[in-house]
């Protein structure tokens, strides 16, 4: 049977110690989507949605939330985060999320890459469902993850 490294002898919750891990360059990437109508792409293609610009919002709203990481998920470490990206595609009826975040640290950066999608298709969300009541928020996904060192 594995072990969980967040669970002590008696099953309780706790953080992993990383504290003897070596600092390396450590970066993870993450997906997610939200489907909404054609006509709704549109609107935000026109930058012509009610609250405003909903790309740049997102993307500010990811960037954020990435560094608040280990304030919303209880055993996640603060991590010394070097670099945020999100980036959209947008086609008929989908806007496709992806981002990417970068450290310096002692353990991975997958929790900040998916609260950051998260967080930006929950803004998306937000933004247009005064003009959409049918949107869907995707899974979010790890896509990928790298340590250098």
């Amino acid at each position: 049977m594995k072990e969980f490294s967040h669970l002590d002898e008696e099953g309780a919750a706790r953080m992993v110690d990383v504290g003897e891990k070596s600092v390396v360059r450590r970066t993870a990437t993450a997906g997610g989507s939200v489907r909404m109508s054609p006509e709704t792409v549109g609107l935000l293609r026109e930058r012509a949605i009610p609250k405003g610009d909903v790309l740049n919002t997102a993307r500010i709203a990811a960037v954020l939330a990435a560094k608040k990481t280990p304030e919303l998920i209880p055993l996640c470490h603060g991590l010394n985060l070097t670099h945020v990206d999100v980036e959209f595609e947008v086609t008929e009826d989908v806007v496709e999320i992806s981002a990417t975040a970068r450290a310096s640290d002692r353990t991975g950066v997958e929790m900040e890459a998916l609260t950051a999608v998260s967080v930006a298709a929950l803004t998306i969300y937000d933004m247009c469902k005064a003009v959409d009541k049918n949107m869907v928020i995707g899974e979010a996904r790890l896509l990928e993850k790298t340590k250098e060192g």
